[in-house]
């Protein structure tokens, strides 16, 4: 862990330079290292009947969680997931970006835990609750 937590100028550096394939947008960054993820939709990320897609979905949790934590811990690029569960809740919208909150339960050493509530933008009611467990590497 770093003495210093990133900006959201540096942790956007970072998903771009180390992900660039990724099309998640880091949107806000709050105090207590809760985020702001967006992954826009198109027809590539649509599936039949018309709905995002789970694989959409579950990167987007994904990738919220790990800017979260790497918000509170500074950048180490090997926290990795070791768990990611995700419940389907609605149909998403088609025709917006789907948009993730996601807050950190608990940020141990070796191991930290955070839910994501995934929404339509614009919308009330989330599309989907994830939780999901990252392992954080030992740094000397």
């Amino acid at each position: 862990m770093t003495d210093r937590r990133p900006t959201q100028a540096e942790l956007t550096a970072f998903l771009q330079a180390e992900f660039p394939q990724n099309r998640c947008t880091l949107e806000e960054l709050d105090e207590d290292g809760s985020v702001v993820v967006a992954h826009p939709v198109g027809e590539a990320e649509l599936r039949p009947g018309n709905t995002v897609s789970g694989p959409v979905m579950m990167t987007l949790a994904d990738v919220s969680l790990y800017i979260a934590i790497l918000a509170r811990i500074g950048i180490v690029p090997l926290a990795v997931t070791t768990n990611l569960s995700i419940n389907f809740l609605r149909k998403p919208r088609a025709d917006r970006r789907v948009v993730a909150r996601c807050r950190l339960l608990k940020l141990g050493k070796t191991l930290a835990v955070g839910e994501v509530y995934i929404y339509s933008e614009g919308e009330d009611e989330p599309v989907a609750h994830a939780t999901g467990t990252y392992a954080i590497p030992r740094v000397s």
